[in-house]
């Protein structure tokens, strides 16, 4: 996919095409579509961070709770899964499942949304050590390192998904 190929989209089919960029939330591209022509990736992808910062947070907390727990055997998007792979995540042990579920679990339970983390170029030993110190978080940091942690997601998404 091409820059100018979106560029000629129509809003219906740039939403089918990058609808999954931001996690089961194709509202996000939707938006974004307004601001073509895109001159280059990094100028569609701060068209899509934007329309996230303009939505309400009830939004943005969907938005959030749309992404899968990291470490977990539940079935995620095809996009996750192959992130999660390339960090090592599909192939834990069972003390390691058992310590992300864990985690996963408390994280939830104070914060209310999953533990984000931009797994790309990371290992699962990395990922452990972020949840942990994270955990540490007040709810208002983590709310925004999780929006900062899609707007990455994203950003690796599109990087692999739209040739420059």
């Amino acid at each position: 996919m091409t820059l100018d190929q979106l560029n000629r989209m129509g809003p219906e089919q740039f939403r089918a095409v990058l609808g999954w960029i931001f996690e089961d939330s194709p509202w996000v591209a939707e938006r974004a579509w307004a601001q073509r022509p895109f001159a280059s990736r990094q100028a569609l992808h701060r068209a899509m961070v934007e329309a996230v910062e303009h939505a309400g947070a009830s939004e943005q907390r969907a938005l959030l709770c749309a992404h899968p727990d990291l470490g977990t055997r539940v079935k995620v998007s095809a996009a996750s899964a192959q992130e999660q792979a390339g960090a090592g995540l599909a192939h834990l042990t069972e003390d390691e499942y058992t310590g992300f579920g864990e985690l996963n679990r408390a994280y939830r339970g104070k914060f209310g949304i999953p533990f984000l983390y931009a797994v790309k170029g990371s290992t699962k030993k990395d990922i452990f050590a972020a949840l942990l110190v994270r955990l540490e978080s007040s709810p208002e940091e983590e709310f925004h390192q999780a929006l900062t942690e899609v707007y990455r997601i994203a950003w690796f998404r599109l990087e692999s998904a739209i040739a420059e």
